[in-house]
């Protein structure tokens, strides 16, 4: 039988999924990478790959696409991992470096940027260290576990999901998991079983990752994260989407 192609985001938000896959049976049926969410979304515009978990941004760059999933990488509120570090108010912010890990949280800046902090700043891509800001009006986009413990050095910081809750009231979707072609029903429930089941092991995940005394990793995945796709995350799912047309 031919092997499901898979990538997945390598960050600590998707260990769970992870775990999940890595230990059962589902294991011996796809074939998985692990890869930036940029290149997770690339692959499958590819045809790399199958299914991705890819940031939901780079769905518009698909011709075909299916959500094949019941779980999600999202935040009801803020997610603690998505961020604009700033030297001041985001009001007064003249330059945003963005960050070339991303998709979906380069865009979630820009639409907030236009249509709740009604601001244009200069967007810089490809700054040659974009994660620091020395300039008092150059902020940057951060997204990860590179932003674990960070929050503490910038004065002014902007959880990007808590922002979007602000303006919208909804929950948010960093990544969801896609797949470019049909896939087997029997695989599907198969797959959704497998993540079911990662979630439910994420204490004992815990206990595997190195811990951290500037941040709270049990806190980030059992409680900012929210790895449910509810009715009100594909609402606002297919309304970010809508917000990055009309940029």
């Amino acid at each position: 039988m031919k092997k499901i192609r898979i990538s997945a985001v390598s960050y600590t938000n998707t260990k769970p999924f992870l775990y999940g896959l890595q230990h059962f049976d589902i294991k011996d049926k796809i074939d998985l990478s692990l890869d930036m969410p940029s290149d997770c979304a690339q692959k499958l515009i590819d045809d790399k790959v199958d299914i991705g978990l890819i940031p939901v941004a780079a769905t518009l760059s698909l011709p075909k696409w299916e959500i094949i999933s019941n779980y999600c990488i999202g935040a009801v509120g803020a997610v603690n991992s998505v961020f604009v570090f700033s030297n001041c108010d985001i009001k007064d912010v003249k330059h945003l470096q963005l960050d070339p890990e991303s998709r979906s949280s380069n865009n979630l800046a820009k639409v907030l940027l236009k249509n709740f902090w009604k601001i244009q700043p200069e967007l810089i891509t490809g700054a040659y260290d974009y994660s620091t800001s020395q300039d008092e009006q150059t902020a940057f986009v951060q997204i990860g576990d590179r932003t674990f413990g960070k929050k503490d050095q910038y004065k002014y910081v902007y959880d990007l999901s808590e922002e979007w809750q602000k303006f919208t009231g909804l929950p948010f979707v960093f990544a969801a998991w896609i797949a470019n072609k049909p896939v087997s029903e029997e695989f599907i429930k198969e797959f959704n079983q497998a993540l079911r089941h990662g979630l439910a092991h994420r204490h004992e995940l815990l206990k595997t990752l190195p811990q951290r005394a500037d941040f709270d990793l049990e806190d980030y995945l059992m409680h900012k994260l929210d790895f449910d796709l509810t009715e009100d995350k594909k609402k606002a799912l297919y309304l970010f989407l809508d917000y990055i047309k009309a940029l």
